[in-house]
């Protein structure tokens, strides 16, 4: 897995991902993003988009990112946020963005050009030695239980890929490294380690890529070495004066 050069093609038997998170479309946007979509879909070969897809969850909101991806030429994948959760339909929020092209991934992975796809949202807990456990009370043990089944799915989904090369889409980040430059306390809201192990349990894990943390870092690894790059786009924009990141796997 490399990342791309601005000027660069991809090399040969390679497939090159456009990445971003955190779009959180409004009511009131109109092809925000279609113009984008359309660069996008002309220096890749697939779209990943890691979450928050709207702002609150509502309908007019997922129809309105809809609209724009119909501008898309290349496939989309795509994971849902806390954010697509908000108004209680994310399973309409799902259903309205599978209807304009894009692959929902939760329950089932995909293939794109011989490269493997597998996503979930994720859910926070906590990183490292400060993971939450599922000790004590049984509002506590339902909480771990919920960032124990996300990365449960995951897992199952990375099982089920028959492919040397594989990308994990999250919301929620798997490690630390890439939430430096929220405020530490926190840390535990913007993601869980649990994710990373499950990344880490298979080696075909080529890079993995998530949203959510709006300050955080742009890259890191998982304790294995996978690549993590933090795609949210105000991080992205910062480190490459675009709001999408782009890499080759």
């Amino acid at each position: 897995m490399s990342e791309r050069p601005e000027d660069a093609g991809a090399p040969n038997g390679t497939t090159t991902v456009a990445a971003i998170g955190d779009l959180h479309v409004v009511e009131t946007d109109e092809h925000r993003y279609r113009e984008l979509f359309a660069e996008m879909s002309e220096v890749a070969d697939v779209v990943a988009l890691c979450g928050d897809l709207t702002n609150f969850g509502k309908t007019k909101e997922a129809e309105n990112l809809a609209a724009d991806l119909l501008g898309c030429t290349i496939p989309v994948v795509a994971v849902l946020g806390n954010h697509d959760y908000e108004c209680g339909q994310p399973e309409e929020v799902a259903r309205i963005l599978a209807a304009a092209g894009a692959t929902m991934l939760d329950e089932q992975a995909t293939m794109v050009n011989g490269v493997g796809f597998a996503g979930v949202k994720g859910f926070i807990g906590g990183f490292d030695r400060g993971e939450l456990g599922a000790f004590g009370e049984p509002a506590i043990k339902t909480f771990v239980d919920e960032s124990i089944n996300e990365a449960r799915k995951l897992e199952n989904q990375l099982r089920s890929l028959r492919t040397d090369r594989v990308v994990a889409v999250l919301h929620y980040s798997p490690i630390a490294e890439t939430v430096m430059g929220e405020p530490e306390p926190i840390f535990p809201f913007l993601g869980s380690s649990r994710l990373a192990n499950a990344v880490d349990r298979f080696d075909n894990v080529k890079a993995v890529v998530h949203g959510h943390a709006h300050r955080g870092s742009y890259r890191g690894t998982t304790p294995r070495g996978v690549p993590v790059y933090n795609c949210a786009q105000f991080v992205v924009q910062s480190q490459f004066n675009r709001p999408y990141a782009l890499f080759e796997v």
